[in-house]
């Protein structure tokens, strides 16, 4: 059996102490948010944050095709950003990382515990061990057995880490924690669950991320995830009508959705269906969780990614699925640095989750 690595300068699911900055690579742009703590009173700042557009397929599925570009936007990203701060926290796609959770026996050593994830992880992983970056994270008893411990397992091939630590480093930034965009998202989840009622304890929550391809479905009950789903709908359909409605290059079209300034005809003869295109799509992902889990409803759902200040979509989705709706803001409960823009964050908020919950590490005590 080869030995595995686990002395690897990243981790998957720890985190660091240093201050460091949250940053999202997805297909359309580089996010950067940085956090503080709130000196004895607890709670989080937001110092600044950056959001710098990239060039088309750039990144496609998670996967960075173009070196040069990914690191020229997170150079102008940074020095947007204007922090010292060169530690970064950054995070795959999930579908770029295997994730499992094993049970084994519990006061294993650790270099014991380390060989039996890496005798599991044989039957998981379809690469050749040498050939991956992997993980583990203890957590906890196992539900049903006290001798045990439940183990989160997470590996993801070479490549993938690499181009993101490499386009990290092309600009003088040093990446200390790799992170799952799904996990980082569930971290900043905590600060907007804390804005529902009870708390949404015992509830289970749709958090709907619609990014610029896909739309994934994260149902959540008490912090923990128990269904997740990808479609393949997003910002950048709504993008390629207006560029076809219009006579719109790409770039134009993108600043025009952003910016208003279309003609008079765009919300019906665009917005309006494209609108109601998403909103049916949800539509169907509930009944995708409802059939595929033990559940039967959804008791709140909460919009993110950059689709979801859309006009009128909260309303048109509570409108379909009679489920009470809101758009994520994970920053709502946050004390705003003077650096900050209120009204500009409200509308940026819901596309910067998962930068807030890779932010959010530096804090995190596991």
């Amino acid at each position: 059996m080869p030995k595995v690595n686990f002395d690897i300068p990243l981790d998957f699911l720890h985190t660091a102490t240093p201050p460091l900055i949250g940053v999202d690579i997805c297909s359309s742009s580089v996010k950067m948010v940085e956090l503080s703590e709130v000196p004895k009173k607890g709670g989080y700042v937001v110092e600044r944050y950056a959001i710098e557009p990239l060039p088309k397929d750039a990144v496609t599925d998670g996967n960075i095709n173009n070196l040069d570009a990914v690191a020229e936007s997170l150079q102008r990203a940074w020095k947007r950003l204007g922090s010292r701060i060169r530690n970064v926290s950054l995070a795959l796609p999930a579908a770029a990382v295997i994730t499992k959770k094993i049970f084994l026996p519990a006061g294993l050593r650790e270099e014991d515990l380390e060989y039996q994830v890496e005798s599991e992880a044989n039957q998981y992983i379809p690469f050749a061990l040498e050939e991956v970056n992997l993980d583990f994270q203890v957590i906890g008893p196992a539900p049903n057995n006290p001798e045990e411990v439940e183990v989160l397992l997470a590996a993801s091939r070479k490549a993938n880490v690499e181009d993101r630590v490499a386009a990290a480093q092309v600009v003088g930034l040093k990446a200390v924690v790799m992170d799952v965009e799904t996990y980082a998202a569930e971290m900043a989840f905590d600060q907007i669950s804390a804005q529902l009622p009870d708390g949404a304890v015992d509830k289970c929550v749709a958090l709907i991320d619609i990014g610029a391809t896909v739309m994934n479905v994260n149902v959540l009950r008490n912090g923990q995830s128990v269904y997740t789903r990808d479609q393949q709908i997003g910002g950048s359909q709504l993008t390629q009508q207006i560029q076809a409605m219009f006579g719109l290059s790409a770039e134009e079209a993108e600043s025009a959705k952003r910016n208003g300034g279309l003609p008079d005809n765009y919300e019906s003869d665009v917005l309006s269906p494209f609108r109601e295109n998403v909103v049916m799509e949800i539509a169907r992902a509930l009944q995708f969780f409802f059939t595929s889990t033990q559940y039967n409803e959804v008791d709140y759902i909460v919009l993110a990614g950059g689709c979801a200040v859309l006009p009128g979509l909260d309303d048109a989705v509570a409108t379909r699925t009679q489920v009470s709706t809101m758009v994520a803001n994970p920053f709502a409960l946050m004390t705003l640095s003077s650096r900050i823009k209120p009204r500009q964050l409200q509308t940026d908020a819901p596309s910067l989750i998962v930068a807030c919950g890779l932010a959010m590490r530096r804090f995190d005590p596991s």
